[in-house]
């Protein structure tokens, strides 16, 4: 499972690039393929040309090896009835849990692989499995090339070539609570997200998302994005039905005239009265979806309101004016309130004053390995979106070491993004690509590394991969079917932050508040309750 899920979260960074260089090659490579192919089958109809060609419609040198053009993807392809039917859920205590199926990972060769050996590859890129998992893998016809079964890893890799691996897929349990619809009027489809839910399929998270509950459970789909909720994060999810109504909703939210309402609970007794924090928020990680207060980051402004503390914790109305990504938690970390149960600006890796007023004494890169260590210590690596063994995490403390140096006139990075919460995704661990025009399909990280082999279905190419399930099997090389692992607890599950409201010019939806949220609330000992079957 270890190794599905990295490869997963590269690969879902390579989709989510907004500006991908490979992304245009692809295309024209594509494009010019498919006219030179046509020329080649007019040249064999006419009696010339009888030898195979490769890409390009060049003869093959003896020995050389036939790498087909890459397919033409289709943007537009969104998940359908052939992903829902993967596999099935089930109900236990309270969980929502997937049943564990095979699935294929692919990715068309990285520029960086040309002329290096598979072997090398997986050795360097893919280190969450060992050698002699790949080994047998291989041997075991999982591992392909070009879609042809590659027992030998020592092939060298050329330029197009598509490498895809057949994984046994486990996905963790998340709440079993129904997802309640509250909206659904042909132009927006508006969703209670409950907590520990993803909205789109993002690291080791497919099934168990917003996107295939919807699919599986109502046959809704073809949803496009409008903004998008932590994981962690509970309430008022929107999308739009139809491509006008994601252009007008996307409009809004850029122009600033969609009013967000939040409600959470913070550690501490917080000041009365209107307090605003308008500090720069950077960020750090975008595989780990990482911010921090930092003069060089986006311009940002909250405004909180107390609505209650029973001398513990405080009730904490909150109202983002700028869309940064984590805002509202970066900002109540910084007053020194952070939100109950947040497992990242909650954390005691960022020293004594868990960056209370900017107090952090570490730059990005050891507060990241920080962080990351701290619940690796823990066995908690799941509640930052990252597999178990924080593969890819050393690369992009190097790149970001590197991008440091690289900085726009007005003094922040060129690998900032806004954050703000509009289509202008194609999805993130956390974030999304370009244009308000998408269906939702997959997600992605604009700036993380990409290194992965990625999903047929989330690469929306149109050739979608069957996965199969073995509700009662265990898989021989999968490492996740070895390990007993114990069902989450609430600090893995639930994070107490909740949208509570949208309102626009012409619209206003809300959920109800919380039982946390509740002026008499005491943290108890919890259990969750059992799930409405």
């Amino acid at each position: 499972m270890n190794s599905s899920s990295t490869m997963e979260q590269a690969a879902v960074a390579e989709v989510n690039s907004p500006e991908s260089e490979e992304k245009t090659t692809t295309k024209e490579v594509t494009e010019s393929g498919k006219r030179k192919s046509e020329e080649t089958g007019d040249a064999e109809k006419k009696g010339r040309g009888k030898k195979r060609r490769g890409a390009g419609g060049k003869k093959l040198r003896p020995g050389e090896r036939y790498v087909p053009p890459p397919q033409k993807r289709n943007p537009g392809v969104s998940f359908c009835k052939e992903h829902f039917d993967e596999t099935d859920y089930y109900f236990d205590g309270g969980l929502r849990k997937v049943r564990p199926y095979y699935f294929d990972f692919k990715t068309y060769c990285k520029g960086r692989w040309i002329g290096k050996s598979l072997l090398e590859v997986f050795k360097h890129e893919f280190r969450a499995e060992t050698m002699e998992y790949y080994h047998r893998a291989a041997k075991e016809g999982r591992i392909r090339l070009n879609d042809t079964p590659v027992e030998d890893l020592s092939v060298v890799l050329r330029n197009n070539d598509l490498m895809k691996n057949t994984v046994h897929r486990h996905e963790p349990p998340v709440v079993g609570r129904p997802l309640e619809v509250l909206v659904d009027d042909g132009e927006v489809l508006v969703v209670d997200k409950p907590a520990s839910i993803p909205v789109h399929p993002c690291g080791r998270f497919r099934h168990n998302t917003v996107i295939f509950i919807l699919g599986k459970e109502r046959g809704i789909s073809e949803l496009h994005t409008v903004h998008r909720l932590d994981r962690l994060t509970s309430g008022v999810l929107m999308f739009a039905r139809t491509l006008e109504t994601s252009q007008k909703l996307d409009q809004l939210v850029r122009d600033r005239q969609v009013e967000k309402e939040y409600v959470c609970r913070v550690e501490g007794d917080f000041p009365d009265g209107e307090l605003v924090c308008e500090e720069p928020i950077l960020v750090v990680s975008f595989k780990v979806g990482l911010c921090r207060v930092d003069p060089k980051g986006k311009e940002s402004r909250t405004v909180f309101q107390r609505l209650s503390f029973n001398g513990k914790t405080s009730v904490v109305r909150c109202l983002p004016l700028t869309g940064r990504t984590h805002q509202i938690r970066v900002h109540l970390q910084y007053l020194g309130f952070p939100i109950l149960n947040d497992p990242i600006y909650g954390s005691s890796a960022w020293g004594p004053h868990r960056g209370k007023g900017g107090q952090v004494d570490k730059s990005n890169e050891e507060l990241l390995q920080a962080l990351v260590e701290e619940h690796r210590s823990q066995e908690s690596l799941l509640l930052l979106d990252i597999p178990d063994d924080a593969v890819g995490i050393e690369q992009e403390l190097e790149k970001n070491k590197t991008s440091e140096k690289v900085e726009t006139s007005d003094g922040t990075s060129e690998l900032h993004t806004s954050g703000e919460i509009h289509q202008s995704d194609t999805q993130g661990p956390t974030g999304c690509s370009s244009g308000s025009d998408k269906v939702i399909q997959i997600c992605t990280d604009p700036n993380a590394n990409n290194t992965s082999l990625e999903s047929e279905a989330d690469k929306s190419t149109g050739n979608l991969t069957k996965a199969t399930t073995q509700p009662e099997t265990r898989d021989n090389l999968c490492s996740e079917c070895k390990l007993d692992r114990a069902d989450p607890t609430e600090k893995e599950l639930i994070m107490y932050l909740h949208a509570l409201r949208y309102k626009g010019p012409d619209f206003e939806y809300s959920t109800r508040s919380p039982d946390w949220a509740k002026e008499d609330w005491v943290e108890t000992e919890w259990s969750l309750p059992d799930a409405d079957c």
